[in-house]
């Protein structure tokens, strides 16, 4: 809270004009930093039925670039670190980020499978397997400061469609 009034050049309880809680304050900054992404990846999931596999790579792409961003990450890595804290924050980041987030991969899988672009699979462990390799890159970038491949985000992307699909293509 004192970073944030410092930032806001206001003093601690002045926030508390603005928000009810420490609670609000944290939904606030996930509403308006990462809240934005899981609605951009439900508005395209939504608008790119007809050629899901392009849409899971423009998806995947948004992400990549997003995650580049060490400003963004810090939420996602504020919510992990209060989370034993704020269980109610954690809640809150899931349900909407997160499972927004999910369901939109979720639809955009499930109709790359309707189309036979992919074989039919459990979805959520391909959910699973699409965004993990992005959440490694941006915790071995931004926590662990490990040598990224975020300065590249397309050959990261390629990369990991190579491998996903490679498994995932129709059998004969």
């Amino acid at each position: 809270m004192e970073d944030i009034a410092k930032r806001a050049g206001l003093s601690k309880a002045a926030i508390y004009l603005y928000f009810p809680s420490k609670v609000a304050v944290l939904e606030a900054l996930i509403e308006a930093k990462v809240g934005p992404l899981a609605a951009g990846a439900q508005t395209l999931s939504a608008s790119g039925i007809a050629d899901p596999l392009m849409t899971l790579r423009m998806l995947a792409t948004m992400a990549a670039h997003r995650i580049a961003d060490p400003n963004l990450f810090a939420v996602p890595r504020l919510v992990i670190g209060i989370s034993g804290r704020f269980p109610e924050i954690a809640k809150y980041y899931r349900e909407h980020v997160v499972e927004k987030a999910r369901a939109a991969l979720e639809t955009v899988i499930e109709a790359a499978m309707a189309k036979g672009q992919i074989r039919r699979v459990d979805t959520n462990a391909v959910v699973r397997a699409f965004i993990g390799p992005l959440f490694f890159e941006a915790m071995w970038t931004h926590v662990l400061n490990g040598e990224t491949a975020l300065n590249n985000p397309q050959k990261l992307i390629e990369q990991q469609f190579d491998v996903l699909l490679s498994g995932l293509e129709p059998r004969a």
